[in-house]
């Protein structure tokens, strides 16, 4: 599937009143092909999924080529890709906007870049250099006043103010659960809020009422498959059968020709 067919699919899929985008993110091509499987035409990465994979730090600019090697392995499948960037790695917008160039390329639709609480006008920077530099790339701009800031709001609408200003084609709020701060936003913000999911916050069906266009799981799944392999051993070693679900070894062997037949199946409906 090439980016350039891909991308008004994946910019509509945003813009489906009352049926928000739910955006699972994968760490590796396993993940990615049994999520597809699901029926998901659109599939995130989790950086700290990928980061925690290869040893290395979350947020630290450490996974790069992890994060470009990833994409090249999973952008020519058979659904939308969108991939979590961190900051783009680095300060300078020309460099992000190389990186992204380098994404799309492999069949990257979308990017995920997080401002880390930095300089909003070095960030809206960035978000101008690659809308300049690859038009059709959907950009989902994210603020981190919630996730490590103390979630002030005059801040939020400024930061979310400067990248819509320099193209932002989405904005993404992680760490806001409140209803109410939600549904103001959606009311404020003038292209589609991405809202992280978290179990103890507002169900898919709440956020959907609220008006938010996307909301992503971030590293859920990937905490929760580890989580699965603790349960698994605690399960064996207290003499229990493990409980959950397992896919067999001839399934996951399955994965990459499971996934082209349905996803074949699927594009003609």
């Amino acid at each position: 599937m090439s980016a350039e067919t891909a991308v008004p699919d994946f910019a509509g899929l945003h813009q489906r009143a009352g049926e928000p985008l739910l955006l699972p993110n994968a760490w590796d091509h396993a993940s990615a092909a049994l999520l597809a499987g699901r029926g998901f035409p659109a599939i995130g990465t989790t950086s700290l999924g990928v980061a925690a994979a290869a040893g290395l730090a979350d947020g630290a600019r450490a996974t790069r080529e992890q994060t470009l090697g990833l994409a090249r392995a999973l952008g020519s499948e058979p659904y939308l890709l969108s991939v979590d960037a961190e900051d783009g790695f680095g300060d300078d917008p020309g460099e992000v906007a190389r990186f992204a160039g380098e994404l799309w390329d492999v069949g990257v639709v979308g990017i995920n870049l997080e401002d880390g609480l930095g300089p909003p006008a070095r960030h809206a920077a960035k978000v101008a250099a690659v809308k300049a530099a690859v038009p059709g790339m959907f950009v989902n701009a994210r603020t981190d006043t919630y996730w490590s800031g103390d979630g002030d709001e005059r801040e939020t609408l400024r930061r979310l103010d400067a990248y819509q200003e320099a193209g932002a084609d989405g904005v993404f709020v992680p760490g806001l659960s409140d209803p109410g701060r939600i549904a103001a936003l959606v009311r404020r913000v003038d292209v589609p809020l991405n809202i992280l999911y978290a179990p103890a916050g507002p169900t898919l069906a709440r956020l959907a009422g609220l008006g938010v266009r996307r909301v992503s799981l971030g590293s859920l799944l990937y905490r929760r498959a580890l989580g699965a392999a603790l349960d698994a051993v605690d399960d064996l070693l207290a003499g229990r059968a493990p409980g959950g679900t397992a896919p067999s070894y001839a399934e996951v062997c399955e994965l990459p020709r499971n996934v082209s037949v349905s996803a074949s199946a699927n594009s003609t409906g």
